[in-house]
């Protein structure tokens, strides 16, 4: 069995442990000197009876949530397993984090990438000294493994296991401390590990509070494995749809259990409200935000009717986004105003 972020994981049977508070506090402690601990901003342009405030995990050093995961996967690798190096598989995000988080271990890393990967992603990977592997839709995880084969690296997935969820998880401890009344989060859900860790940490510390996720119309298979109660699976043709293209996973069985236990609901956004979502960040909040990263807001601003009321945190997750396409969206967004 391939090696799996220091481990190998057995195939899960319908029980599942879920990652604890403990865990999350002890990845804070290993991952604070690499992290910016991110404000929460208020938004003074919301809807007075909606309090908002925003967690722009934009600021990180990679510029988006991933490196919290990352960081606190490879902390615990082996020495061995740190000479194999490692290998992941991203659309973006998770590429740049365990790039920047195996240079700072000094380890190698090898990362798979989708071609169709914004070339902001690829080029800004590169930058931290991965090796970047281009590969068709559909087959990053396939040409992962033969890399893991061919090596013996070890493999650092982008949500499918409890270290990163933990990691992300050290988000939603900074939202509790910072805001102890917080009523409700708004989160990105995808693959799942970010949703995961954050509510696991929320409904810990603050039990009142209501953990949304958010995920486009055109990829909600999340929305419709919590309708069902059991995992849907959509092609990787019908997910590439959306324009959010870090919100093109779908939840594991590991992440689909805290999902279940520990989000309150799941809601969709239009790609007409995640553009728009993407320029009052912009031009309101002066954040650059990527599709994926504005569906929290994008919520908020279009879905009131199916968010329970009081004060809002909205997870903007990540800014890394093709300068042509930002500034598509501000041009629609000031044609649309006209």
């Amino acid at each position: 069995m391939a090696a799996y972020c220091g481990e190998s994981i057995p195939a899960y049977a319908g029980v599942v442990d879920l990652v604890t508070l403990d865990d999350i506090r002890a990845a804070a402690d290993r991952i604070s000197d690499g992290i910016v601990r991110t404000p929460l901003v208020p938004c003074l342009w919301a809807d007075p009876a909606r309090p908002l405030w925003v967690k722009p995990e934009t600021l990180q050093p990679i510029g988006a949530f991933k490196i919290r995961g990352a960081l606190n996967a490879i902390s615990r690798l082996g020495e061995d397993e740190r000479r194999r190096g490692v290998v992941s598989y991203s659309s973006g995000n998770h590429a740049q984090a365990v790039a920047y988080a195996a240079a700072r271990a000094g380890i190698t890393a090898h990362i798979v990438m989708p071609a169709s990967t914004p070339q902001i992603k690829i080029d800004n990977t590169r930058a931290h000294g991965a090796e970047v592997v281009l590969c068709g839709e559909g087959e990053r995880e396939k040409v992962a493994y033969q890399i893991i084969a061919e090596r013996g690296a070890v493999l650092v997935p982008p949500f499918d296991h409890p270290d990163i969820i933990a990691g992300q998880g050290t988000l939603g401890l900074e939202i509790a401390h910072d805001l102890p009344d917080v009523e409700v989060v708004l989160v990105p859900v995808s693959g799942g590990g970010l949703a995961s860790g954050v509510a696991s940490a929320v409904t810990a510390l603050v039990p009142n509070a209501k953990v949304i996720g958010v995920e486009p119309e055109l990829a909600s298979d999340t929305k419709e494995s919590l309708r069902t109660g059991s995992l849907v699976d959509w092609p990787v043709e019908k997910r590439n749809r959306t324009i959010a293209d870090g919100l093109r996973s779908q939840p594991s069985e590991l992440t689909f259990a805290h999902l279940k236990a520990r989000v309150h609901d799941v809601i969709t956004v239009s790609e007409d409200e995640i553009r728009s979502a993407m320029a009052v960040l912009a031009r309101k909040a002066r954040l650059i935000a990527e599709p994926s990263g504005a569906v929290s807001v994008a919520a908020y601003l279009f879905h009131a009717a199916e968010l329970p009321a009081g004060l809002t945190v909205a997870v903007v997750s990540g800014g890394n986004l093709d300068p042509a396409l930002l500034s598509d969206v501000l041009d629609r967004s000031l044609d649309e105003e006209d």
